[in-house]
């Protein structure tokens, strides 16, 4: 089964934790003015896999986010998960990190990882003990009573990252967590991302510009066209796939950009 499918496919009778959009369309309206957004996107993300969501600026990739975070509703269609329509408001079974990582300067590295457990009612003690595991996972253990201030780009992404891991999500939706710090960063950041994500297997929409990072991340791509937005393709990753020095890895980038309409060679941008 492909990590990723359009909803025209063959539907799979597999495990729960299955994210489905369903004829989704989305406008914003201001000044008067209406904006459409997303037109018609149907693709579903099977459980445990990671979906990554690639276009053009502006066509609506964290709308789509929203959406399956129940932030909004969309205005037509639907947005499921375990076959149930998502629902407007705080929803447990989730986890999100953002470009910008979004801590709280006055509390310790521990307490902000801990912050979204202890929303949910999880007693000090417990809450803080979670936040160590994950913050030895992704290696910052000796930062815990460190304070926002004293971290690099990168370390502060990690925990970031931590904080949405510790809340143990079966939905995981990163938009561009990594766009902010610089290429070499990134890369440590995308491989130590992999690990923790064959560790808890939740299931993945990772929004980025980045058609490289979508490769190696990704059990399969979903591009989407100018706005309003619609699904162009959806490519499968294989695993031969993400090894940057192979021919299997250049093939799939050049499909990737050639669908975006990027045909110049060596441009691994999105």
């Amino acid at each position: 089964m492909m990590a990723v499918r359009s909803q025209a496919g063959v539907a799979d009778d597999g495990e729960g934790g299955e994210l489905a959009f369903e004829h989704v369309s989305h406008h914003y309206v201001s000044g008067g003015r209406r904006t459409d957004v997303l037109a018609d996107v149907s693709f579903a993300v099977g459980a445990g896999s990671v979906a990554c969501v690639v276009g053009p600026s502006g066509c609506g990739k964290s709308t789509l986010l929203s959406l399956a975070a129940g932030l909004q509703r969309p205005a037509s269609g639907s947005v499921r998960w375990q076959g149930e329509a998502v629902r407007l408001g705080p929803n447990h079974h989730l986890g999100m990190a953002f470009q910008q990582p979004g801590l709280f300067p006055w509390m310790t590295v521990r307490q902000n990882v801990a912050v979204g457990l202890r929303t949910r009612g999880q007693g000090k003690r417990d809450a803080h003990r979670i936040a160590d595991e994950f913050l030895e996972t992704v290696g910052l253990g000796d930062f815990a009573d460190a304070y926002p201030a004293h971290l690099s780009g990168g370390m502060a992404q990690r925990v970031g990252i931590a904080r949405a891991l510790a809340l143990r999500p079966k939905l995981l939706l990163l938009d561009e967590p990594f766009a902010a710090v610089d290429a070499f960063t990134r890369l440590k950041l995308q491989g130590e991302l992999k690990t923790l994500l064959r560790l808890h297997r939740p299931t993945v929409v990772f929004v980025t510009h980045d058609v490289s990072e979508a490769i190696v991340v990704g059990d399969a791509i979903v591009v989407m066209s100018q706005r309003p937005a619609s699904v162009q393709r959806i490519f499968e990753v294989q695993p031969e796939d993400r090894k940057r020095a192979s021919p299997s890895y250049a093939r799939k980038l050049a499909e990737v950009l050639d669908c975006l309409g990027v045909h110049s060679e060596g441009d691994a941008g999105g």
